[in-house]
């Protein structure tokens, strides 16, 4: 069964309209716990309850508020947020193409995939191939969820996905970074490093191994069986950065050596625990 679309309406640029439906295009694999009663093991549940009087609220009888004074509330209702730009409500609106180099990659939130609409297939598909050939993405806002949201248009496969974006004064700014002074043979050796490590891009290579491992133990620990103790964790040592960096390509190297031709596979990490190296 196909999943149900979270958001429905029209991409508009100029004067062209390409209806289309939007889709999640990712989802979180995260184990999920539960709170347990720890007298006899019962899942702990969640009630909503009036913070003045401590007595349970129904579903029914909660509302949105904002709070514009401190223990002051104005009740905010959908039509009132539709108020403020009702037109937009079902329209993402393209404001301009930009390259996508330029845009940081701190600035994405969530990606979504736009269908076509039935009927809608033609538009969808010169937006598609114009976006591809010009090597562009479209700015766009959108209003979803009742919020308005800056937004990235672009192209994946024969897929346009629309990406949820930071506006700039949700951006933070780093505090001061120090800027020590580095040798000449140490920019030559972290780059020759780089370049020992640089392969094409396959995301298949990665996967979220911890979870796997958590899961596997926690399903140990169902069946009673003795569970792994951790190994002691190596004490850190101050090591020069150099000389850190000499023996990194050295071992990129030997990993390159012994690994079978065409084989693009990302080596296990250790499982042994250590401390991060100190340089100096």
């Amino acid at each position: 069964m196909p999943p149900r679309p979270i958001w429905s309406g029209t991409i508009s640029f100029g004067l062209v309209s390409v209806p289309v439906r939007m889709f999640s295009a990712t989802e979180a694999k995260e184990l999920r716990f539960h709170f347990l009663d720890r007298r006899d093991g019962s899942p702990i549940g969640y009630d909503k309850i009036n913070k003045t009087t401590g007595e349970h609220v129904d579903a029914a009888q909660i509302m949105r508020g904002f709070e514009f004074e401190k223990g002051r509330f104005v009740e905010v209702t959908d039509d009132d947020l539709e108020l403020l730009d009702p037109e937009s409500a079902h329209v993402i609106d393209i404001h301009e193409f930009v390259s996508s180099d330029e845009i940081d990659p701190l600035f994405y939130r969530k990606g979504y995939y736009l269908l076509p609409q039935q009927g809608a297939e033609k538009p969808y598909q010169l937006l598609r191939e114009a976006l591809a050939e010009s090597g562009r993405v479209a700015i766009a806002e959108i209003v979803m969820r009742n919020r308005k949201h800056l937004a990235c248009v672009r192209t994946r496969d024969t897929a346009l996905v629309l990406e949820t974006m930071f506006y700039a004064d949700e951006v933070r700014v780093p505090g001061e970074v120090p800027l020590p002074e580095l040798r000449d043979a140490e920019r030559t050796m972290a780059m020759t490093l780089i370049d020992h490590l640089t392969a094409e891009w396959q995301p298949d290579n990665y996967s979220d191994r911890h979870r796997s491992e958590l899961l596997e133990t926690l399903n140990k620990k169902a069946q009673g069986q003795p569970l792994p103790q951790p190994a002691p964790e190596e004490a850190g040592e101050v090591v020069d950065l150099l000389d850190a960096l000499r023996k990194s390509v050295q071992a990129s190297k030997a990993k390159r050596t012994a690994a079978p031709r065409g084989d693009t596979s990302v080596p296990s990490a250790p499982s042994r625990r250590r401390t991060a190296r100190k340089v100096s």
